[in-house]
């Protein structure tokens, strides 16, 4: 028998526990630590299950507190901070063990109509389907397979990862900032629920933000690790996630073992839909 391509939606799948109180499994970023991408969607998800189905989620703001593991069910406990006629608050906190290993504050809009308006343009990129395809087959290490369900390609080289010429090389502006620019979609057809869009667009957003900071390092002797200290999105108009979003992102900051990171989702017709904060740490081994 053939095994079954598992859904996206499986990695965002919570148990409901009781009133306010949901569980859930994440696999591996890093050997036996979960993918922080996934623990803070599945915070999304359980905040999204406590509001009106007419609210969209517009933004988040959450703090990695403990590496979390694979090996054991996620606690997500959710708090009613505010319920009002335009806007809902909610904390969660992601507990494993006793300990809380994530922090999340979300909010909640009722979508309405408005005359103001502006957005940045969308950079001059190749489109996707001229680039390579980043995700190969994942044999040594099966525990990642899950990636396979997302297509990321770069326009200046394989994020994260040694490139000629070299990533941080790429063109711009003559201000000092690492940047690369990338293309990403859910590799599959994703149902029609607002929620599970932005939630799917968060754990796409952890897969190569952290690593913009570390561009100008990657040549130096010795191990780097990057650990992510904190994730802040906004979203700012509809999209899907299954459709090409092109991520632009630059990392104007980095000193006392803290590199910073932002981005910028746009549609392939130069749409801002999202942006994104990472502050993560910058540990030398």
């Amino acid at each position: 028998m053939t095994e079954r391509k598992p859904d996206f939606a499986d990695l965002l799948m919570l148990e409901s526990v009781d009133r306010d109180i949901f569980r859930g499994l994440c696999h591996d970023g890093a050997p036996m630590r979960a993918f922080g991408g996934q623990v803070a969607a599945q915070a999304q998800v359980a905040a999204g299950r406590t509001v009106e189905p007419d609210r969209r989620m517009h933004s988040l703001h959450g703090y990695f507190l403990r590496p979390g593991r694979t090996d054991a069910p996620i606690v997500y406990l959710v708090e009613r901070i505010r319920d009002g006629r335009s806007f809902t608050t909610r904390r969660v906190s992601a507990v494993q063990d006793g300990e809380t290993i994530f922090s999340m504050s979300a909010s909640f809009q009722r979508p309405r109509d408005a005359d103001e308006t502006h957005q940045r343009e969308a950079p001059d990129v190749p489109e996707p389907e001229t680039l390579r395809r980043w995700w190969g087959p994942i044999d040594e290490a099966p525990e990642y397979r899950p990636f396979l369900l997302i297509d990321i390609r770069s326009t200046t080289g394989v994020p994260g990862r040694a490139a000629t010429p070299p990533i941080a090389a790429a063109p711009g502006p003559a201000d000092g900032m690492p940047r690369q620019n990338v293309w990403v979609r859910v590799d599959q057809v994703l149902p029609d629920d607002p929620l599970l869009h932005v939630c799917a667009l968060t754990y796409l957003s952890d897969l190569t933000l952290a690593s913009t900071a570390n561009l100008p390092y990657m040549a130096l002797p010795g191990r780097l690790d990057i650990v992510s200290l904190d994730h802040a999105m906004w979203f700012h108009r509809p999209f899907r996630a299954d459709d090409w979003l092109l991520f632009a992102q630059d990392s104007p900051s980095a000193d006392s073992g803290r590199g910073l990171s932002r981005g910028m989702f746009f549609t392939r017709d130069g749409l801002l839909v999202a942006s994104a904060i990472q502050e993560v740490g910058l540990f030398r081994r």
